[in-house]
């Protein structure tokens, strides 16, 4: 699954990793380098979380069906 962001997202996210990068971890790193760890973690968390959100999703709509039945 190929997560796909808009540009503008994009740009945010680079900055903030840029950021977190600076202020975390004592070390600058270039728009280059924070653009290919957020592809990384886009390719490889993401679904995972996506998966995870669509499963809560269910369980709290199942929950919901099946308050509607008890009335």
């Amino acid at each position: 699954m190929d997560i796909e962001l808009k540009k503008e997202t994009q740009d945010r996210l680079v900055g903030t990793i840029k950021k977190y990068f600076q202020e975390n971890m004592d070390e600058e790193i270039g728009d280059l380098k924070a653009m290919l760890l957020m592809e990384f973690f886009l390719k490889k968390v993401g679904p995972e979380i996506y998966n995870q959100a669509v499963s809560d999703a269910q369980s709290v709509m199942l929950e919901r069906v099946n308050e509607l039945d008890s009335f």
